[in-house]
């Protein structure tokens, strides 16, 4: 849930936000995947050199405060935060052969924070 607090005054004013929900994400794939979640994170996680998580808990009551621009909005959403990914699964046998390749979409739990900015 995204927040906002705009500052109508001629000065800065101070915004706190607070996290009023919380819940787990975990990592979601469409397509026919023959690999295992941790097997899927430990790839991903070599190619773009991140940490990432099966999955992830966000907290309710996390805050957070920012200084707001006179006349300015400032906007807040806190939660978890995935890695969006495409790409082919298949299995490579001992023969060199390999099975049928499938399309794959994988959502990967990446970090729980805020995303602050303002107009």
């Amino acid at each position: 849930m995204t927040q906002a607090n705009h500052n109508g005054t001629s000065r800065t004013a101070r915004s706190w936000f607070k996290a009023e929900a919380g819940g787990t994400v975990k990592l979601t794939c469409s397509g026919e995947l023959k690999a295992s979640a941790g097997v899927v994170v430990a790839e991903l996680e070599a190619k773009y050199g991140v940490d990432l998580s099966v999955e992830v808990t966000a907290k309710v009551g996390n805050e957070v405060q920012i200084d707001t621009p006179s006349r300015k909005t400032t906007y807040g959403a806190y939660g978890v935060w995935r890695m969006h990914n495409t790409g082919t699964s298949y299995t490579l046998y001992s023969n060199c052969k390999t099975s049928a390749k499938s399309n794959v979409t994988s959502y990967t739990p990446w970090y729980v924070g805020w995303n602050l900015w303002e107009r």
